[in-house]
């Protein structure tokens, strides 16, 4: 069996053009052999090197003009933003393009004309919509308790995180857009320091349920830890703290034997500790919070802090 020519090393494993390829003296019977792939048109990479929608944005950028940019659902992806699974079923990238120029098209594609720039992050080496205008074009294509956790990322977890008043300048700039009504009432329910999807989505139930709201990711003011502890939820007038152990706390060793430690000293110091798992019920949730903060001296009506 006659060996494969070995392809130059001034193509880019990540995707090249079938362009370059020939400038470089590959053949178009190698093009076509059965090591490389074409995930789009002019456009070779290694068989089963596209794995997921980094290496398909890789691979598109090879023929990505000047001036586009990866947004909406593939910008969240590339950002690392916290996506529900019903926004990704569509696998085709979102790449966008400021008018006059037209929007790309082509199998695989979802293509995009704005009418002004709204400024692009360099992820990775690829041109990425920021975060904040990504959230902003979102908001018609997920649900509002979603798009609450996407603004929470953008305040807890991006670095630098965004200010509650990036975002409010952001909305006020998509009056007459699509989603700005949902933009507007997530926009209510935003709070910074959060962490995870499961943070937001503990908090909302907990309000939603007519008790207080916690504060996010504060320290406890505690007195004979070593170390500063710092809790989810937190609510310090009535040193309780609501918990979320996501699933690195159980499969990591280390991480438990910490957590044991940590709010073994907070309960030391005479908190109430709720530690919520992936699988508790959300009836058991609320009933142990409310009953932890009666204990302490809240009653419906009550002050929170």
């Amino acid at each position: 069996m006659r060996k494969r020519t070995e392809l130059p090393r001034s193509l880019s494993p990540d995707g090249f053009t079938v362009a370059e390829a020939r400038l470089a003296g590959v053949t178009p019977k190698r093009l076509s052999s059965a090591d490389l792939e074409a995930p789009f048109h002019g456009v070779r990479v290694a068989a089963s090197g596209v794995t997921g929608v980094r290496d398909l944005a890789r691979a598109y950028a090879a023929i990505m003009p000047a001036g586009h940019y990866f947004s909406h659902v593939t910008a969240a992806q590339l950002l690392g933003m916290p996506l529900p699974w019903s926004a990704t079923r569509d696998a085709r990238l979102h790449v966008s393009v400021v008018a006059p120029d037209r929007a790309p098209q082509g199998s695989g594609i979802a293509g995009h004309t704005v009418f002004s720039h709204p400024g692009v992050w360099l992820v990775g080496g690829l041109t990425v919509q920021n975060p904040v205008s990504t959230w902003c074009e979102l908001a018609p294509l997920v649900g509002l308790d979603d798009l609450i956790a996407l603004g929470d990322h953008l305040l807890g977890v991006v670095d630098p995180p965004y200010t509650s008043e990036d975002l409010v300048e952001a909305v006020a700039g998509r009056a007459g857009h699509r989603g700005i009504r949902r933009l507007r009432a997530a926009l209510e329910w935003v709070r910074p320091r959060v962490e995870s999807r499961q943070e937001t989505r503990l908090r909302l139930l907990i309000v939603r349920a007519g008790l207080p709201e916690p504060e996010t990711n504060v320290y406890l003011p505690l007195r004979y830890q070593r170390r500063r502890v710092r809790g989810d939820l937190v609510y310090l007038r009535y040193r309780t703290l609501v918990e979320y152990d996501g699933e690195q706390h159980r499969t990591d060793d280390v991480q438990f034997a910490r957590d044991v430690d940590r709010l073994d000293g907070v309960m030391a110091e005479d908190w109430r500790v709720i530690r919520v798992l992936k699988e508790t019920p959300d009836a058991e949730v609320l009933s142990r919070l409310d009953q932890a903060l009666r204990s302490r001296g809240w009653r419906p009506g009550s002050r929170a802090d």
